[in-house]
């Protein structure tokens, strides 16, 4: 069961190596802390903590490396419209990103460092192009000479050749910048001081760093010149992942990354998230809306990490089902421990490895599954095969007193459940009155719908909305529809 994961630089997927046997140097490119994060960043968020958790499922030690943007035009835009400063915006920005991935169960990384905080290894950096060739000031400004990077487009597989045809029509020969450039497709490494903004010494005068070269001096200081994955959102492909690539290897001569891994964007209903469409979502509106932030975890892993995904009521709707279903699975122990006679306190779950001495099939076909390309859907398919399971032999026993399964491999069964949630961040909060964890439970809703499906077909309409003013009594909305009836937890 080998992992193989597809690399964005080889355009395939490949089996993972690292540059050192059991150990994962991991970097994700973190957030520009200028406002609120939104459900872009959630997807990528979600996605890189659960990557994380399962290397360290399968037996790696990982050490997880997130940065944080904290000098950016955004967050001085923003500065000058509050009357305030760039460190009170970042740090304001960075407490309000805590704040909302605690709520979404996103485990801290190892270490984020700042870009303010990188100042000397970024124009360490800089020093070190310019002196082989890669880099030239002008006016105050530091550029990297694109043309003089032979591997210049093969993360993105475009062409400088195919860029330049056409690249009148993108380029203003009039702006104080462009003029400043041997090339057009040079990029700024270290931009000279404005009036009114902050800014560090330098060999080159007072200035401040560009975006792309934060990231390669902070890959460097934290995790060595070669890493074991870099991650991102697609649309850092092309430029800032290509510009990081030229920065790091024309000093270093070794690869930056071994593997570069993408995730998908976020569309809401159908459309691309902007503010200027009134479609844009913080994570902090969805969750103080109601939605659990395991159903938005859950919404996030039913789609294959590389591929688009597009938010609609509808799937988060069902995402929050798939959520009650799994739910009830991880709350069954607490639940029902009693009456199957299992002593808890003695009960605490294994952490597997691939060297756990126990065969476990659930585990095998779990890791087998997500060993393609971080294949989480697929392993959801595990974990509502056995929380369906549990729900099943948990209304048996309600009802006959007893279960078809022995006591013994349904605890099995549950340990293995909450370990494999665990490894894709799903977790339940104990309730401390167990016959009230989940209300009505899946099955008895499902009942109830299939009760009011009859009344109305009868035209019984008044049975047919006391049925929904029973449910909705209960916290459960029906939506009806063409293809039936969907319904969800409020």
């Amino acid at each position: 069961m080998t992992l193989t994961l597809y690399n964005t630089l080889t355009r395939r997927q490949e089996p993972f190596e690292t540059v050192e046997p059991g150990k994962v140097k991991m970097y994700y490119c973190g957030v520009t802390v200028y406002d609120y994060c939104h459900l872009g960043h959630a997807r990528a968020c979600i996605v890189w903590d659960v990557v994380r958790r399962y290397l360290q499922f399968i037996g790696y030690q990982v050490r997880y490396i997130q940065n944080f943007t904290d000098i950016d035009d955004k967050i001085l835009n923003r500065a000058r419209v509050e009357h305030s400063s760039m460190e009170v915006v970042a740090d304001r920005f960075i407490k309000a990103y805590f704040e909302d991935m605690a709520r979404l169960g996103i485990k801290e990384a190892d270490e984020y460092p700042r870009a303010t905080h990188t100042i000397n290894g970024i124009q360490r950096l800089i020093h070190e192009l310019e002196n082989k060739g890669f880099a030239y000031a002008s006016e105050g400004d530091v550029y990297y000479a694109v043309q003089q990077f032979d591997e210049y487009g093969k993360l993105s597989g475009r062409r400088l050749e195919d860029m330049q045809a056409g690249k009148s029509d993108r380029v203003n020969v009039e702006d104080p910048e462009y003029q400043k450039k041997k090339d057009p497709f040079d990029f700024a490494l270290w931009k000279a001081a404005k009036p009114g903004e902050p800014a560090w010494e330098s060999p080159w005068g007072a200035g401040r760093p560009g975006w792309h070269i934060e990231c390669s001096a902070m890959v460097r200081d934290r995790l060595g010149d070669t890493i074991d994955i870099h991650a991102g959102g697609a649309d850092l492909i092309f430029p800032h992942h290509e510009n990081e690539i030229a920065q790091s290897e024309a000093v270093t001569g070794k690869p930056l990354s071994l593997y570069w891994l993408h995730n998908g964007m976020v569309k809401v209903d159908g459309e691309k998230m902007s503010k200027s469409l009134g479609n844009f979502v913080t994570i902090r509106e969805l969750l103080d809306r109601g939605v659990d932030p395991m159903a938005v975890r859950l919404f996030v892993l039913t789609a294959q990490y590389r591929t688009p995904i597009d938010f609609t009521d509808e799937a988060i709707a069902a995402a929050t089902n798939g959520w009650h279903t799994i739910k009830e699975g991880l709350l069954f122990g607490y639940q029902y421990s009693e009456k199957l006679g299992w002593d808890l306190e003695t009960g605490n779950i294994p952490i597997p490895s691939p060297q756990y001495p126990v065969p476990n099939p659930y585990f095998e076909r779990f890791q087998e599954t997500v060993n393609n390309d971080f294949n989480f859907p697929g392993g959801l398919t595990v974990l509502f095969e056995l929380a369906k399971e549990l729900r099943r032999e948990g209304h048996i026993l309600v009802h006959e007193g007893k279960t078809e399964t022995s006591p013994d491999e349904l605890k099995h069964q549950w340990q293995t459940l909450v370990t494999l949630a665990g490894v894709l961040g799903l977790e339940a909060e104990i309730e401390a009155e167990t016959d009230k964890i989940n209300g009505l439970s899946d099955a008895e809703i499902e009942a109830k719908i299939e009760q009011r499906q009859e009344a109305r077909k009868g035209k019984n309409f008044a049975e047919s909305d006391r049925i929904r003013d029973e449910l909705q009594a209960e916290g459960i909305t029906l939506i009806d529809s063409r293809d039936g009836t969907r319904w969800h937890r409020n």
